[in-house]
């Protein structure tokens, strides 16, 4: 074994340790921050400690820049009567917001300017259509995901950073099974890790994870434990590479009671966590490239350090959507403007 690859195991190593560590000496806090609206904020975009995009009801997206202690009111002008549930980020100034609905409403805006300026997309135009959520696996290279038109779930994709959107073939996607559908509850029922896509399904007979290693043209479906029904499956999903994945959910119309309501990936098997949070949780996050995770719901927040294996509750205030940005700063984001940076000590 060479000398670097020795040294990146020490620091891999240590990594794990201080994730974890983190947490072993006080419990963890929320704190939340004045946003001065009370919009619901499903879309969360976190890209550092100090700067993070959240986006929600009625048009609204807010941005900080100085680690939440201030925010901007920067969402399009022609967005009030819309609904945003998802927005993703890449740095102060870049990002893509989505808003959801049958037809015209699911539309994709751009921004390079920090939101000085919007660029729409992206703009559907059949009825059938109802697009739940985006991500990108790296600065180029995009995905949007639609419920199941003629029978299977509809890929949107760039190539040009979100500039342009083409609707994928649908010959590598399989079938929808009956009343199957994605949640756009937090924004992270589609997700990507290096390289490689994933999204969530529930209201079926089974909830189900999709993969897809190509960029969205062909997929694979597995079949989960979780509960599925009219309302009920898979609202988060959360990887943190190929092989860890974390899926949490339950039924929204049953927020107090979700008793299978969380899994993990192990091999390519999906596992009920051997402790559940035990209600709805509608999103799911790594913190950090360690076995830390967090997960949010209305009626509270949980940690796991054991990989989601166990969870264990630390907050009983209402989120929607949770995400880590890549230096390890948490945040969270739900109903009554309320967004908040998770404070480890």
């Amino acid at each position: 074994m060479t000398l670097q690859r020795k040294l990146s195991i020490v620091v891999a190593g240590l990594a794990v340790v201080a994730s974890v560590a983190g947490f072993t000496h006080g419990k963890p806090q929320w704190q939340l921050s004045d946003t001065g609206t009370t919009a619901r904020f499903r879309g969360l975009a976190p890209v550092s400690d100090r700067v993070a995009w959240v986006a929600g009801s009625a048009g609204t997206i807010l941005r900080t820049t100085d680690g939440g202690r201030s925010w901007q009111s920067v969402g399009p002008a022609d967005a009030a009567e819309l609904q945003f549930r998802d927005i993703e980020a890449f740095d102060a100034r870049t990002a893509t917001a989505l808003t959801i609905g049958n037809g015209t409403d699911s539309r994709l805006y751009a921004t390079t300017d920090g939101g000085r300026s919007w660029t729409e997309t992206f703009r559907n135009e059949d009825p059938n259509a109802f697009y739940d959520c985006v991500t990108f696996l790296d600065r180029r290279h995009g995905l949007a995901l639609s419920d199941p038109v003629d029978g299977k779930f509809r890929i949107l994709a760039t190539s040009d950073g979100g500039r342009t959107w083409s609707v994928r073939s649908p010959a590598g996607m399989p079938a929808a099974l009956a009343g199957e559908f994605a949640f756009a509850a937090s924004g992270t029922c589609l997700v990507s890790a290096a390289g490689q896509a994933w999204f969530a399904t529930g209201g079926g007979a089974a909830s189900r994870v999709f993969s897809s290693t190509d960029g969205g043209r062909t997929w694979t479906a597995t079949a989960t434990p979780i509960p599925s029904g009219p309302s009920a499956g898979i609202y988060s999903l959360a990887f943190r590479d190929r092989t860890h994945g974390l899926a949490v959910g339950g039924d929204y119309a049953v927020p107090d009671a979700a008793p299978a309501g969380a899994a993990y990936l192990r091999g390519r098997t999906w596992t009920v966590a051997r402790t559940v949070p035990g209600e709805y949780r509608s999103g799911a996050a790594w913190i950090g490239h360690g076995p830390a995770a967090l997960a949010v719901g209305p009626t509270g927040s949980d940690l796991s350090l054991d990989a989601g294996r166990t969870w264990k509750r630390f907050d009983t205030g209402s989120f929607d959507a949770v995400r880590c940005a890549h230096d390890g700063a948490c945040w969270a984001s739900g109903e009554q403007g309320r967004v908040a940076k998770l404070r480890r000590h």
